[in-house]
């Protein structure tokens, strides 16, 4: 099967240097393999949404000689197919209506019942979850190797479709890897414990499962991830180098010390590329 990787971000602010490690690590995967790189905006939230800031990413990502094999994927414009595949879930009864407050989930801990606990509430939209079976899911990850998760105890009755009416992560993630033939995911090890709930959602949704990669995360001195750290300053497009250095040395590769431009210093740096140097663990990266 031909490789096809992607870079999905989220317009939640500017292209940082989190984002840049897992987009120039999807990439090289990618590149390295003979196969495709594609992008996709993950826009399925307004109100996490900083104005423009999907924009500025796709803006920023050619500077550093991201450029993908395709046009652009935006979940804002996918609601038909989230809708399709929600109806499907409630056809296999696979999902039911929850009226369950936050505050009283979060006294009694995760939804495990299959069903809501909560007397239906005619004043108000109910949010609508998935019914998880107690199963294990196991998954062998590229990079972080063998993973095992028993779906009850550690996610519960998950949220599928919210009270606004708005699709899950979870839900729009795995229809929109199918559509575009994602076969490997690369991506932070901040998501290593959605992918079980991914993979369950696949078989419920007759979907393929790619292989999973999850790259470390670059982490601040008080080790908090950069998209929620107060150094996690922007990446500067118009001087893109000394970046892209740092992101090839965080993910353990050669970093090209003669290259005079963006396309040049991947291009080098694709041709010294070895996936058995990247390292599991997540690390520090203090500006």
């Amino acid at each position: 099967m031909d490789y096809r990787g992607r870079f999905a971000p989220s317009p939640t602010g500017l292209l940082h240097f989190g984002s840049l490690v897992a987009a120039v690590g999807s990439w090289l995967c990618a590149r390295h393999a003979g196969g495709r790189w594609l992008l996709r905006m993950e826009d399925i939230d307004p109100p996490r949404e900083v104005a423009g800031s999907a924009d500025a990413i796709l803006a920023a990502l050619p500077a550093f000689g991201l450029v993908a094999d395709g046009p652009v994927l935006r979940q804002s414009q996918r609601s038909d197919a989230y809708a399709a595949a929600f109806a499907r879930l409630r056809a296999l009864d696979a999902v039911f209506p929850c009226w369950c407050s936050r505050s009283g989930l979060a006294a009694s801990g995760l939804h495990r019942d299959g069903r809501c606990t909560s007397p239906p509430d005619p004043d108000r939209e109910p949010a609508w979850r998935l019914r998880t079976p107690d199963i294990e899911i196991a998954f062998d990850d590229v990079l972080q190797g063998p993973q095992r998760q028993n779906l009850r105890e550690t996610a519960g009755d998950f949220v599928i479709r919210r009270v606004e009416g708005l699709y899950s992560y979870q839900l729009a993630c795995v229809v929109d890897d199918a559509h575009q033939g994602i076969t490997e995911v690369v991506r932070g090890c901040d998501l290593l414990d959605s992918t079980p709930r991914q993979i369950h959602l696949q078989r419920l949704l007759g979907l393929p499962t790619p292989r999973y990669l999850h790259l470390p995360l670059a982490l601040d001195a008080q080790g908090r991830k950069l998209s929620k750290s107060a150094q996690a300053l922007p990446v500067d497009p118009a001087d893109p180098l000394p970046a892209l250095r740092r992101a090839l040395d965080f993910l353990g590769q050669p970093v090209p010390t003669d290259a005079a431009d963006a396309p040049g210093m991947l291009a080098a740096a694709l041709r010294r590329f070895d996936p058995a140097r990247m390292p599991q663990r997540s690390g520090c990266f203090v500006i």
